[in-house]
């Protein structure tokens, strides 16, 4: 899918559009505003003056080949991007009104209000009890009863608790693959975020895993704003209620998905929906 040369002057007044956010329906303030982001290293620009609003309670599905742009994007937002010391980042990230991109903010406790799911589920070595107790204790929670409550509870929320509540003290790589993506995403709910961020997060899993994970965020929604990477358009459709497809660090287009994936725009986005996917 190499056609940057062929942007024409009618797709780079499409994506100016595009750049300027999801607009200024109803009143409520979005949960994160991001404005002229760029991350760069000495070989290139990553993204590129990136200008997006994100409203609260919604699926947010950043869409695109591999290499556009979408995980470095969503790296940007809990300041990943720190432990990549050649990433040049520069731009303003509001979240709840506060530019997160300032030297001054409080990591951990920003951090404290995403949840963050990878491409593989990255259980901690100890057992799955352990696994969920641990964001907690990380907060100053030593109550063993209060930690017992949110252990069951979030556990509960994420469909595992009746598979492993005769075994809570058992490894927690155990668990099968998509037992393990449940588990982190308990053990991320469980110190009360506020935007749940998933890189690919179904990538390794089977289809009934995936269908698990998928119905989750449906439900989640209601609590949370989830921040979805995938370069899969059949579950951009799934669960998207807002898409923003990204092609080599740009926003091409974004909208809703009845909108922009049945009725693209772009050249650029009508090939990637014949020949992406």
């Amino acid at each position: 899918m190499m056609f940057t040369d062929q942007i024409s002057d009618s797709t780079k007044i499409n994506i100016a559009k595009s750049k300027s956010g999801m607009g200024k329906k109803g009143t409520e303030k979005p949960i994160i505003e991001i404005k002229g982001l760029n991350v760069k290293t000495r070989e290139g620009e990553i993204l590129k003056n990136i200008n997006l609003d994100i409203p609260r309670n919604k699926i947010i599905v950043l869409l695109g080949p591999s290499g556009c742009g979408k995980t470095t994007l969503l790296k940007s937002l809990n300041r990943l991007t720190d432990l990549h010391k050649e990433l040049q980042v520069s731009g303003e990230v509001f979240i709840d009104g506060k530019d997160i991109l300032k030297a001054s903010q409080d990591l951990p406790v920003m951090r404290q209000k995403m949840g963050l799911l990878s491409q593989r589920p990255f259980p901690l070595p100890v057992s799955i009890y352990k696994n969920v107790a641990y964001g907690l204790k990380l907060k100053g929670i030593r109550d063993k009863k209060l930690i017992a409550h949110a252990v069951e509870a979030n556990l509960k929320r994420v469909g595992l608790w009746e598979e492993v509540k005769d075994r809570l003290n058992s490894p927690a790589t155990s668990l099968s693959i998509g037992q393990q993506q449940r588990l982190c995403l308990a053990r991320g709910l469980a110190v009360k975020p506020t935007i749940i961020l998933a890189d690919e997060p179904t990538s390794a899993l089977d289809p009934i895993s995936t269908r698990i994970i998928e119905d989750l965020f449906k439900e989640l929604k209601q609590h949370y704003t989830i921040i979805l990477v995938t370069h899969v358009l059949r579950q951009a459709v799934r669960l998207a209620d807002h898409v923003v497809f990204m092609y080599y660090g740009d926003i091409i287009e974004q909208g809703h998905p009845d909108d922009i994936l049945k009725n693209p725009r772009t050249d650029i986005l009508k090939r990637y929906l014949t020949d992406g996917n």
